[in-house]
């Protein structure tokens, strides 16, 4: 066996809580926390009501928001107020699926289970097809990349599993590539498009 081979599954089998879309699902439902591969940036994840526990394991300030990623827009629009619909579904249809995180105004309080700052949450429709297949059956989910605040992303299952070594993780494994670049971030205000974080995405 060569020594690439041989290396994949010794990493494989090191990765222990590794589970289908249909099992990580119900686990996350319990109010477990999970690891899964996106377009860009691996990523921790947790339903919105459970995103306190993603905070604490990251050791994530809770001034810095969490984004809720769908699997289609229509998941995550049912959120945002009726103000920011047009104008960023225009964006959407353009974007997404992709890796563009759009900061929109909220109805309701839904904002408090990923924002402590303000009504404003992200969103975002990820790119990468088993990505959104978890999505489709978990619903949106509450994200943010997988790795302690302040330290080097992670670039695949491996560095997620060392970082997160008791957190249900996404088979099958090796995960598709990601770009290793954080989406671009932008947010409406008053009517228009901020830019908050440059990334993959650049906005015509």
């Amino acid at each position: 066996m060569e020594s690439s081979a041989m290396q994949f599954v010794a990493e494989n089998e090191m990765i222990t809580q590794q589970f289908g879309i249909f099992d990580l699902a119900l686990k996350l439902k319990k109010g477990s926390l999970a690891l899964f591969p996106t377009d860009t940036l691996p990523a921790l994840c947790s339903y919105p009501k459970y995103s306190k526990k993603i905070w604490t394991i990251k050791k994530r300030p809770s001034s810095k928001p969490l984004i809720l990623m769908g699997g289609c827009s229509d998941d995550l629009f049912e959120f945002v107020h009726p103000c920011a619909l047009e104008e960023s579904l225009q964006l959407a249809k353009i974007y997404w699926p992709g890796a563009l995180t759009m900061v929109l105004p909220t109805i309701g309080n839904f904002s408090k289970y990923l924002n402590a700052n303000s009504n404003a949450v992200g969103f975002r429709v990820p790119a990468l097809r088993i990505a959104r297949d978890l999505l489709m059956q978990t619903g949106p989910l509450a994200t943010t990349s997988a790795n302690i605040s302040g330290e080097t992303p992670v670039k695949d299952a491996m560095e997620a599993s060392i970082q997160f070594p008791e957190i249900p993780i996404l088979a099958p494994i090796p995960w598709p590539s990601s770009s290793g670049m954080a989406s671009t971030v932008v947010e409406w205000k008053n009517g228009k498009w901020n830019l908050l974080r440059p990334g993959s995405v650049v906005l015509k």
